[in-house]
């Protein structure tokens, strides 16, 4: 079973419809200690990284999703799911995360020619190795919507790059744990494909 962190800042819905049309259940997961029994988890997000992180404190979310991290299951972070796995984020302030991945969150620098929030279709040169982009060419469209992104101190992390005035990671792994700066659910026939792909990955 897949189970959707459900801490109050995701588009739960919109995720779990996704798997809907993919025939894959997936369940909104409610209390820490269903994490514990899942195969597969996802940690979604939209909003501010201070009232996130908070909010995981608050609902004791953060040591069970580290566990299932910990143990190699597999695991999907979307977005701001994506910056909360980081040490440190630099939004409106300095904030703790969970520290899974070393490195930061920053924003991208204004003054800029490009507009910030990085909203909208962008391309993903993704690494052909990873099984997130199996059956997906290597470089194509997903959906943002982002003012802040990732900067893991290990570059070896990063499986997926996108260009928005620089070159930015979109997309991290490392063993069965991925996260991606876009989002899948709203990325039409190819964001599908890879929830498929994380769907069918060994539990």
């Amino acid at each position: 079973m897949i189970q959707i962190v459900d801490y109050g800042m995701g588009n739960l819905r919109s995720v779990q419809k996704a798997f809907e049309r993919l025939s894959v259940p997936a369940a909104i997961c409610t209390r820490p200690a269903e994490i514990a029994d899942c195969d597969k988890l996802i940690l979604p997000g939209v909003g501010a990284f201070r009232d996130a992180i908070a909010e995981l404190h608050r609902q004791e979310f953060i040591e069970p999703i580290k566990a299932h991290i910990s143990a190699g299951k597999p695991f999907l972070g979307i977005c701001l799911g994506l910056q909360l796995l980081f040490d440190v984020s630099y939004e409106d302030g300095t904030w703790e995360g969970l520290g899974v991945v070393r490195g930061k969150v920053v924003r991208f620098p204004e003054p800029s020619a490009l507009k910030v929030p990085h909203m909208g279709w962008n391309a993903v040169l993704a690494a052909p190795e990873c099984p997130l982009f199996a059956s997906i060419p290597p470089a194509s469209y997903y959906y943002f919507v982002h003012s802040y992104y990732v900067v893991p101190d290990d570059e070896s992390v990063v499986v997926g790059r996108t260009e928005y005035g620089q070159t930015f990671a979109s997309v991290i792994q490392r063993g069965n744990m991925f996260a991606t700066q876009f989002h899948p659910e709203k990325s039409q026939k190819l964001g599908l494909q890879l929830l498929k792909n994380f769907a069918g990955l060994p539990a």
